[in-house]
């Protein structure tokens, strides 16, 4: 009888998907959800033949190098996967998957949840409440940002980018996007398209932030960006938090140039996040639940599993990145 391979589990996953891994593979599960540091990492991966980690475990290429010749495959929960240093693993034989298409619905969700909380002065305004800050009515009271009929911008037209633009239809928003190739028309679904990110900015009222972070999208979005949006606009991430220089868009949200920002990822999450935004009335801060439904954690981890039963069958996995 074949011996079932093992695999890593770096932090606590959902009930059915630790289930399907108990049944299908020997398991080195994570039930305290304890965050690994480099060195145990390494130390674990010389009883395992892949690892299954999230964003939270930073696989660089001095990790990835010292890690045990047994690894095999690194299937990634999340749909990020900046988080691993792709071309190490590559160097070293080692595969690399991550989980796109089932967190789309969610992700656009919260973008929805972050325009609408920036724009609508929510967290300040829940934070009136809670306090007892709350003691008047006047038309003058809390007055924010409408988003309806508005023009919704999008930095990468992507799975999540597709989503969130249909959503924002929904606020009878002109939908306008940039993307590295324009999408077929029945993707577009009417959309504006953009050739740069320099020709979207000054038509968007509203900036979604979809792109994967690359060094090319490192700091895309920076006070030379800012300065071509229209003034008063919202900024919108759910991407990755490299994407956006902090210094640049705090000290827009201070000046007014920019009227609210919702930011569900971060520069440093999530201990070292910038402080300048907690100091601001104007955020719409989340931490990094872009795809924190039960229906779609679960969807990510069967997926994560799919990829590693195609690799321990000798098939080429689904999502492979490297």
């Amino acid at each position: 009888m074949t011996s079932k391979p093992t695999i890593l589990v770096t932090r606590k996953l959902p009930d059915a998907v630790e289930a399907r891994l108990a049944r299908d593979y020997n398991a080195i599960l994570n039930p305290h959800d304890k965050l690994y540091t480099p060195e145990e990492l390494i130390e674990m991966s010389a009883k395992a033949d892949a690892m299954l980690p999230c964003h939270s475990e930073h696989l660089t290429a001095d990790v990835i190098g010292k890690l045990s010749d047994r690894i095999k495959a690194i299937a990634n929960f999340s749909v990020g996967y900046d988080h691993v240093d792709v071309a190490a693993a590559k160097a070293r034989g080692i595969i690399v998957t991550n989980t796109p298409d089932v967190l789309s619905d969610a992700t656009a969700e919260i973008a929805m949840l972050l325009m609408l909380g920036a724009a609508r002065r929510a967290s300040e305004g829940e934070r009136l409440v809670r306090s007892q800050g709350w003691k008047d009515w006047s038309p003058a009271f809390m007055v924010g940002t409408q988003v309806t009929g508005k023009r919704f911008g999008v930095i990468g037209m992507g799975r999540v980018g597709q989503v969130t633009a249909k959503r924002a239809r929904g606020f009878d928003m002109d939908v306008h996007y940039y993307n590295r190739s324009r999408l077929d028309a029945t993707r577009e679904a009417g959309a504006t398209y953009h050739d740069s990110v320099d020709s979207l900015l000054p038509n968007a009222d509203v900036l979604s932030i979809h792109c994967p972070a690359t060094p090319e999208t490192k700091g895309l979005v920076n006070a030379a960006a800012i300065e071509k949006l229209p003034d008063g606009a919202v900024i919108v991430n759910t991407s990755r938090g490299a994407v956006v220089d902090d210094d640049a868009l705090i000290a827009a949200l201070k000046s007014g140039k920019v009227a609210a920002a919702g930011l569900d990822v971060f520069n440093g999450e999530p201990v070292d996040i910038h402080p300048g935004y907690r100091d601001l009335q104007n955020v719409f801060l989340l931490p990094h639940i872009g795809s924190a439904t039960r229906e779609t954690r679960n969807a990510m981890g069967f997926r994560a599993l799919d990829n590693l039963d195609a690799i321990f069958a000798g098939r080429e996995p689904g999502d492979r990145v490297a």
